[in-house]
């Protein structure tokens, strides 16, 4: 469980999934315009929503979390300006993006349209 303290931020424009730990941090500064060593969540999806990493300052590094769904999409939060190009979510919100939506026949491509 993450402390109500831990401020996470997802961020709207999609990143090359072979993104690393400092080109990461760039696009922490560059596109979400915060500091990527504040001890804040920076979650990352990639072109196709099955796949996301989280990038994180953990006192002396930056530690990556890259997970990769099968059976299920990740559903990135709406953003109430669209041009926004980050949202905060709370601890809920993102261990409901980490669990993601089950992929369903009738509604993937309806989903997959509503992410981009």
């Amino acid at each position: 469980m993450l402390p109500a303290s831990v401020r996470i931020f997802v961020c709207l424009v999609p990143q090359d999934m072979r993104r690393s730990f400092d080109t990461l941090a760039l696009a922490t500064r560059e596109v979400l315009k915060e500091d990527p060593q504040s001890g804040a969540l920076f979650v990352f999806v990639g072109k196709r929503p099955t796949r996301i990493k989280v990038l994180w300052w953990d006192r002396n590094g930056y530690c990556l979390l890259y997970k990769r769904l099968h059976a299920a999409l990740f559903v990135v939060p709406n953003a109430s300006d669209p041009a926004a190009a980050r949202v905060q979510i709370d601890a809920t919100a993102f261990a409901e993006l980490l669990a993601g939506v089950q992929k369903q026949k009738t509604s993937v491509k309806r989903l997959t349209r509503a992410l981009h």
